[in-house]
């Protein structure tokens, strides 16, 4: 009985110990997780930072790559403005080159004309007739031709800006008539001009130069029939068409005929002639005045171009007398003194041996200085013919204010120019002038002549 008692107490010790063994296995086992969670948390710490290193890497060479390509930009930015300086620049030379080339082109031509129409003998033989036609014609050609790059250019360069002003249609539709008349009764046409006396808002030298090369082309086109050309009152706007009766053209050569050297599908015939700038020069000056361009047209049957521009209240008509086409005629100019004022030598003569044969009294002067000498003699025109730009920046506006301030304050004056910008029109109807533009018609000028002589 004794030795039971005794052994009780050891199995409580075994079980406390083996309670403690289990107690510091879970404590073992937590600091061995703990340790291992530790262990795992400053893994991936490093591999973090191990991360943002090689991201700091890449970064740093995107940094890089991306200054190098501003850089690269940049430095196209300076190719690019100094390539649009050179254009600018060399768009200025052309427009500068163009009016001087132009001007100093239109100067030996205008003499030609000059020189041609003088040959126009009475007593000339047929052959010397058909001689001096055939260089008529080819001077015309010329001058067509040089006009068209001339326009073009200057357009392309944005040298062209429009001067809007009150236009008066009617005033506009004669002149005009009587350019195409000739032209269109050579072929057997009938060109009507109805303005029904409206005006419009526009550019006068810019409207007239579209409206005469649509004409042109519609009498170079049409072979029968007749021409129109019709104004028609349509809200605020007008607008002014230009119809034939010629082939009509296709749909699918509708866009290309307005770009340059293209020209209509009848170009196979002998009288066709051209050189496909007429449409090209429509269409760009219709774009700067603002003023919108349409065409309609059935093959076989005729076309229709027509441009609108702003209705405005009528102003005052000035209408030029038709040109008498008699190269005999020389009512209102016999013993006509008319002084000639033109720097150009060529110009002179040629003007000179044309008055003398309109049995004018010519006097031709080339400077400011010689023309002083004129008003010491005493001499009085009575009409005079001047050239706008003279030698050493002088103006020809300049002798005729200074000849009307000496003589007579009504004195009848053309100013005949090869500058075609429309600074020069302004300033020759502020000061009471008829402008001519070079190369002259004899015929328009003998024209204008006579009437400011009446």
């Amino acid at each position: 009985m004794s030795q039971d008692l005794t052994s009780a107490p050891a199995v409580s010790e075994t079980d406390q110990l083996k309670r403690e063994i289990a107690k510091l296995t879970k404590i073992n086992s937590a600091l061995i997780q703990r340790v291992e969670m530790s262990t795992d948390s400053h893994a991936s710490a490093y591999s973090l930072f191990q991360t943002a290193l090689a991201l700091e890497g890449e970064v740093r060479g995107r940094t890089e790559d991306l200054k190098n390509a501003l850089f690269r930009l940049e430095r196209t930015n300076d190719e690019l403005s100094a390539a649009r300086d050179a254009s600018e620049r060399a768009n200025r030379f052309k427009t500068r080159f163009f009016t001087a080339v132009g001007h100093d082109l239109l100067q030996p031509l205008h003499a030609a004309r000059l020189s041609v129409s003088a040959l126009h003998d009475p007593q000339a033989t047929p052959y010397q007739r058909r001689l001096a036609d055939a260089i008529g014609h080819a001077l015309s050609t010329i001058e067509d031709l040089l006009k068209s790059i001339l326009d073009i250019s200057k357009l392309e360069a944005g040298a062209i800006t429009p001067t809007l002003q009150p236009v008066s249609l009617e005033e506009l539709f004669v002149s005009l008539a009587v350019d195409m008349e000739p032209f269109a009764q050579a072929k057997k046409l009938d060109l009507t001009c109805q303005s029904n006396l409206l005006s419009v808002t526009s550019d006068p030298l810019m409207l007239r130069r579209i409206l005469q090369n649509l004409l042109a082309n519609a009498v170079q086109y049409t072979q029968r029939g007749e021409i129109k050309l019709l104004a028609t009152r349509r809200g605020s706007n007008v607008v002014i068409e230009v119809s034939d009766t010629g082939p009509g053209i296709p749909p699918a050569e509708r866009k290309m005929i307005f770009e340059e050297f293209q020209r209509g599908p009848l170009t196979d015939q002998p009288d066709i002639g051209g050189f496909g700038l007429g449409l090209s020069i429509v269409q760009r000056m219709a774009d700067a005045l603002g003023h919108p361009l349409d065409l309609c047209s059935e093959v076989g049957h005729g076309t229709r171009f027509s441009i609108t521009a702003p209705f405005t209240a009528a102003v005052e008509r000035r209408v030029k007398p038709p040109v008498v086409p008699s190269v005999n005629r020389a009512f209102g100019l016999e013993g006509a003194k008319v002084l000639v004022i033109d720097n150009d030598a060529a110009v002179l003569e040629a003007m000179q041996a044309l008055l003398e044969r309109w049995s004018c009294e010519a006097y031709t002067v080339r400077s400011l200085a010689q023309l002083d000498a004129v008003i010491a003699s005493e001499l009085r025109p009575d009409i005079v013919l001047a050239d706008y730009h003279l030698d050493h920046g002088e103006s020809g506006l300049t002798a005729v204010e200074r000849l009307r301030s000496l003589t007579n304050p009504e004195l009848p004056v053309v100013i005949v120019t090869a500058d075609h910008s429309s600074d020069i029109a302004v300033k020759a109807q502020k000061n009471r002038c008829e402008l001519l533009l070079k190369p002259v018609k004899p015929a328009e000028l003998r024209a204008l002549m006579a009437h400011l002589l009446a």
